[in-house]
């Protein structure tokens, strides 16, 4: 007899496997269906931040900035060690004119005519009031105001450029934030599939019943499809609801270069276009650039940065660096494929940012979720699990607001005290090796290394720190099944390895991979 959860969710992105850690620990008993790896489309191709979205001030998008930046601290205390508190610099050009349609400018423009054009300093300066008082700070400290005469912040910057303003948001693993949801649901009882398609979901009495498209049915009380970018085709081809709800896809790109600047703080350009672009340190050597708003047709999996649309990063960014970046310069490019829902925007730029989670009750219940942001996606776990309280009434309460992920057991300003400890008790590591260590695994990086006194005790070395040890641990633990998984998602460590490094991860995977299946067959 086929045994029957309470919740079957379709999708491993951020939404599917927050809200199947939310359910599961509430006391629901949840399966989740992942086409192919974890985070594999929109939720590891994002800007890499928990951030309010100063931007969307002027679309007066003022509940989703405040939900978002009250998740902040909220996200901080729950993952010190992948994510981190950053000081981002926005410049003010004097000359800078620019094209917008935003309401707040077009109120601008009937009030002030001769300022048409600009983004007033003043408008500046109180949309960050607003963005440091909307939604409460205890770690992250507010704005200042910041010269860029003779300063670090200055120094890769036109000259021209005199005074800035100064604000918080934090920086976040988006990948690795996925695979510790989905690891901590799995250690509370969830099944977490990966390369598990679903080909049909049908109601069948009080129940769905799921069939994958390696044949096996699963039935469930009820339905989540977290699809992002497919979640239009869930409804249409996989439940054939009959519903008009669509997904508006959003084409984001990023650029990254070797290391543009010597400080750790981020960059928000305003561009002349009415658009903003960050430019923020990533991976200790590189700096990360991004994003474009484009409207997209196809399978989000074939996402491209356009050699347009990196030319457009790169000339956009050369007006506020000193020395140009150019393409030339670009090590990697990647493209994400945003899920927004669809409410009739004219402009890719200004679609909402709003998540929208719909039920469809015509028998067992199906909730849709479109749209969200990596910065919301907790609250959003739990307003779906409040959509569907009433078929589920022994769930308990909303749990994870307090409840740190796997590995990030330790406080907000102790990462330090963790690098440190960590070389300290494993010597050969180096501080290199360290910080990475702790930056992905926290305090689950002594499991890893064990009882290892040399690299050797830690099995083959694939090179850039990345050993045997290591790639079982994230096979056993994180649901990684090839090298793609390793060097792209649960780290990005595919930056500095070689094809053929890459390959050999590869071959070591597949064996290790038929040599479980052989075990458990």
């Amino acid at each position: 007899m086929t045994e029957v959860t309470d919740l079957f969710i379709i999708g491993g992105g951020v939404n599917g496997c927050g809200i199947a850690r939310d359910a599961v620990g509430r006391g629901l008993s949840v399966r989740l269906a992942e086409m192919g790896d974890l985070a594999q489309a929109t939720s590891s191709k994002s800007t890499k931040l928990f951030h309010g979205g100063l931007r969307y001030l002027e679309y007066l998008e003022i509940r989703l900035v405040r939900e978002a930046l009250k998740e902040r601290e909220t996200l901080l205390r729950a993952m010190p060690h992948i994510s981190k508190p950053m000081r981002f610099v926005l410049p003010l050009d004097p000359k800078m004119t620019f094209e917008s349609s935003t309401p707040v400018s077009r109120i601008v423009g009937m009030l002030m005519p001769w300022n048409k054009g600009h983004r007033p300093n003043f408008l500046i300066r109180a949309g960050l009031f607003l963005y440091d008082n909307l939604g409460g700070r205890d770690i992250l400290p507010g704005t200042t105001s910041l010269s860029l005469k003779g300063t670090p912040e200055g120094a890769p910057l036109k000259g021209g450029l005199e005074k800035a303003y100064e604000y918080s948001d934090c920086w976040v693993d988006d990948a690795r934030l996925v695979a510790l949801n989905a690891r901590d649901a799995a250690q509370r009882g969830a099944d977490i599939m990966v390369d598990a398609p679903v080909e049909s979901a049908r109601r069948d009495g009080d129940l769905w019943a799921i069939t994958l498209a390696d044949g096996r049915v699963f039935k469930a009380r009820a339905l989540v499809n977290a699809a992002g970018p497919w979640a239009g085709k869930v409804i249409h081809d996989v439940v054939h609801l009959d519903s008009r709800e669509s997904v508006r896809l959003v084409r984001g790109s990023h650029i990254v270069t070797p290391r543009l600047y010597d400080h750790d703080k981020a960059y928000f350009f305003q561009g002349s276009d009415g658009r903003i672009i960050f430019a923020i340190p990533y991976e200790r050597d590189f700096t990360l650039i991004g994003t474009t708003d484009n409207d997209f047709q196809g399978n989000p999996l074939d996402a491209e940065c356009s050699p347009a649309e990196a030319e457009y990063l790169c000339r956009f960014a050369s007006e506020y660096f000193a020395t140009p970046v150019t393409p030339d310069q670009i090590v990697w490019s990647y493209s994400g494929v945003r899920p927004l829902y669809d409410d009739g925007a004219s402009s890719a730029t200004a679609a909402t940012r709003e998540y929208v989670l719909t039920l469809d009750e015509n028998g067992p219940p199906c909730l849709n979720v479109f749209g969200g942001k990596i910065t919301t996606y907790r609250r959003l776990s739990e307003h779906a699990l409040e959509k569907l309280e009433r078929y589920f009434p022994q769930a308990g309460r909303s749990w994870t607001a307090g409840v740190p992920l796997p590995g990030g057991d330790f406080p907000v300003g102790d990462v330090g005290a963790q690098i440190d400890g960590l070389e300290r008790d494993y010597p050969f590591l180096g501080s290199v090796w360290a910080t990475r260590l702790i930056r992905a695994y926290g305090t689950d990086a002594r499991n890893i290394l064990g009882t290892a006194t040399s690299p050797a005790d830690l099995g083959q070395d694939f090179g850039a720190t990345l050993t045997e040890a290591e790639a079982r641990w994230l096979m056993m633990h994180e649901f990684a099944r090839r090298a793609a998984d390793v060097v792209w998602r649960r780290s990005k460590l595919g930056l500095r390895l070689s094809a053929e490094q890459i390959a050999a991860l590869d071959n070591w995977m597949a064996q290790q991979h038929e040599a479980a299946c052989i075990a458990q067959s």
